[in-house]
């Protein structure tokens, strides 16, 4: 069975970082490009960056590039978003989910198995 869980949210300052984790079980990481998404409250779920499963490329939204990393960690079958210089408007809860193929998207239609979620708060 295929299953994500994601850890590390938390209430931070502005200006300040956080690290989320994604531990995978029940499939190869390696198998698939996995991707980070958040929804706040009232809007729609946002695709924040993806890492390539073939070379480990990452690809982010507009808004979180420069602040945001994304790696892999095969061995401890954990994904990490890496997140810098948070705003206020990076409230939301942070999923991640594996990717129904091997192109990144950052859509979520493209996405199956979704972990349940870690709420990130910024706020002084």
């Amino acid at each position: 069975q295929l299953q994500l869980v994601e850890a590390g949210g938390g209430l931070v300052q502005p200006g300040g970082s956080l690290r989320l984790s994604c531990a995978a079980s029940g499939f190869t990481l390696d198998d698939y490009p996995i991707g980070w998404f958040r929804q706040a409250p009232g809007k729609e779920r946002e695709g924040v960056s993806c890492i390539s499963n073939r070379d480990g490329t990452t690809y982010f939204t507009d808004s979180v590039k420069g602040r945001f990393t994304m790696s892999r960690d095969s061995a401890k079958k954990t994904v990490y978003l890496y997140m810098s210089r948070l705003k206020p408007e990076d409230t939301a809860v942070y999923y991640c989910a594996v990717l129904n193929g091997y192109v990144c998207y950052l859509h979520p239609s493209y996405y199956h198995t979704w972990g349940q979620g870690t709420q990130v708060t910024v706020s002084s």
